[in-house]
């Protein structure tokens, strides 16, 4: 069988050496790849990225089934158009990424279906906004209504900050249209975790829980970014917790956009905080895996993805039992220099290990060129480690981490540290 695989990141590659690994795989086409996608052999990049070009390219190879990372060819409708076209496609249709699309269409739908979340307003006059953050006081969350890769978030800790954020976003118009409203919600505090679960439209599959770092430096220091690193299982998700986040957030969640007649299917990654009292409320929702959190639960799940998609595809997912590595994983991403605002392209990159059985490394801003391997965006590698306790997980992480080079790296030395406290 061929496979499709849509994007360039971290978690396609890692999607990608996944659906590989099945003995039913002829090749996966990426599309448009990377530099580390462009290496093995298993698969191919394509250099596509026209939702049409896209589909008729899946006719013609005769492709059994697409799978879609990123947000922005979800939230342009390329799962409605493979569909209309008979193609067979896993992600969420463009009226049910509105959940990741749309802040404001996500917080609205929390309230109508009763899902915890954080209470809010929306804004798209300055004046407003900027009263109604003097009425609340910090600290205080700001949010750009639309995509805004990853980082249209700010957690503003001061007064100051806060109007400072809604000025960005709505008199400069930072993020163009995705900024045009904005969201402002209360300040949750205590600990994260990333829940993502699979989806056919009726029945769910639970993946391996995680736990993302979002700041750019160590003891969660610096600014916000789109993941600096993550690990799998988060010790936070007990099976106690783990059971309440299905009854109280996942399943009214599909329950309600199957109400609301957007029947969601896809990838569902519920950003959770939960409370020192362990109450989880919602942050957010995204309609695909998150990323760096797919590279260390790829490296975890020891079942053939390829048979978990084809249920997935025909409705078919409670028929599925996931089969997970019984070891931690930590993934350590290695970012450019000047990353979040400013980062740096086109640097060398050296001395990236072999996979082993503990270690394997995919590939995110990466590109290759005359034989070389060049950085080409804000997080280039992620470094995954496997080991039977985070503390070995991360030792094998950091001593691959160590092996590479190129000018202005910078990652995290603490990446799993909250895993390290349970």
């Amino acid at each position: 069988m061929k496979i499709l695989v849509v994007g360039s990141g971290g978690r396609e590659h890692a999607l990608a050496w996944k659906l590989a690994e099945s003995k039913r795989v002829q090749m996966v086409y990426v599309a448009p790849g990377n530099g580390g996608t462009a290496r093995d052999a298993r698969l191919q990049n394509i250099n596509i990225t026209d939702l049409h070009e896209l589909a008729t390219f899946v006719e013609r190879e005769h492709i059994a089934l697409t799978v879609v990372g990123p947000e922005t060819p979800l939230a342009g409708g390329i799962v409605n158009l493979f569909r209309a076209r008979g193609l067979k496609v896993f992600g969420p249709s463009r009226e049910a990424a509105q959940l990741e699309s749309s802040k404001d269409f996500a917080k609205a739908f929390m309230q109508r279906h009763g899902i915890p979340t954080a209470e809010y307003q929306t804004f798209s006059d300055v004046k407003q906004a900027h009263a109604y953050i003097d009425a609340k006081g910090a600290p205080i969350v700001i949010k750009a209504d639309g995509l805004a890769a990853g980082k249209g978030v700010v957690v503003a800790m001061s007064l100051e900050e806060a109007h400072q954020a809604v000025d960005h976003m709505l008199a400069d118009n930072r993020f163009g249209d995705a900024g045009a409203r904005i969201v402002i919600e209360e300040f949750l505090a205590g600990e994260e975790a990333s829940f993502i679960v699979m989806c056919d439209g009726k029945n769910i599959l639970p993946l391996a829980t995680s736990q993302d770092h979002k700041r750019l430096r160590d003891n969660d220091q610096g600014p916000n970014t789109g993941g600096m690193g993550a690990y799998s299982p988060a010790p936070i998700v007990t099976p106690a917790m783990h059971a309440r986040v299905m009854r109280e957030i996942i399943n009214p969640t599909i329950a309600g956009m199957h109400k609301d007649g957007i029947p969601f299917t896809g990838f569902l990654y519920a950003g959770l905080m939960i409370d020192a009292a362990g109450n989880p409320k919602t942050l957010e929702f995204n309609c695909r895996m998150g990323d760096p959190e797919t590279q260390p639960i790829m490296a975890r799940l020891k079942t053939d993805l390829l048979t978990v998609m084809e249920h997935a595809v025909n409705g078919t997912l409670d028929a599925v039992e996931l089969e997970w590595d019984r070891r931690t994983a930590v993934g350590v991403v290695l970012a450019a220099g000047g990353y979040p605002d400013s980062p740096a392209k086109g640097d060398v990159i050296d001395g990236i290990p072999a996979e082993t059985p503990e270690t394997v490394t995919f590939h995110a801003g990466t590109v290759e060129a005359d034989g070389k391997l060049l950085t080409s965006g804000g997080r280039v590698l992620c470094v995954v480690g496997l080991g039977d306790s985070v503390k070995m997980a991360q030792k094998q992480a950091y001593e691959t981490v160590d092996k590479i080079h190129f000018d202005g790296m910078q990652y995290r030395r603490d990446i799993g540290w909250r895993g390290l406290k349970h």
